[in-house]
């Protein structure tokens, strides 16, 4: 994971900004090639993908390659953006990982059927989160192929990764 891969933006949408902070922290310590963007709500989430209100300048809110998104937020909820997200041509094909405290079966099922590309309940400790962004590089960034424009590009112009030397 320490080689020169090029910078991925990843968009986290939580509103626990505890948990937001600690998978900040994850992928510094990680040392994953991670531009991490937040948002606290669904209706932020979709500005930010439409580029609307303060998400309009590209190079503070560039295209994300992968969403993190958690279930339970205020305004809209994470099964209504992924619903929104899934049915929209332009937005469609951003890989979408559900990051959230439930184990629920029909929270499991219901994102699934709208088109999530994988659920993840957030680990208890500190040192799970750190294991689980290492193996979640691991997999999105070394053996998943993701689409050119996703880690290339504006992305690779000015890196802002979150971790320190």
């Amino acid at each position: 994971m320490k080689g020169r891969q090029p910078t991925v933006t990843i968009l986290m949408a939580d509103d626990d900004e505890d948990d937001s902070m600690l998978v900040r922290e994850a992928i510094t310590v990680s040392q994953l090639p991670i531009d991490l963007h937040t948002v606290s709500n669904g209706e932020e989430l979709m500005d930010y993908l439409h580029r609307r209100g303060q998400y309009t300048d590209n190079k503070l809110a560039p295209r994300p390659g992968l969403i993190l998104l958690d279930l339970n937020m205020p305004k809209k909820n994470g099964l209504e953006v992924l619903k929104e997200i899934k049915t929209d041509p332009e937005l469609r094909t951003i890989p979408v990982i559900v990051l959230t405290t439930s184990k629920a079966e029909e929270n499991i099922h219901h994102t699934y059927s709208l088109g999530a590309n994988s659920y993840i309940v957030k680990p208890m400790t500190f040192s799970a989160l750190v294991e689980l962004m290492e193996t979640f590089g691991k997999y999105w960034f070394e053996i998943v192929e993701l689409p050119l424009a996703v880690v290339g590009g504006e992305n690779e112009e000015k890196p802002n990764q979150s971790s320190t030397n």
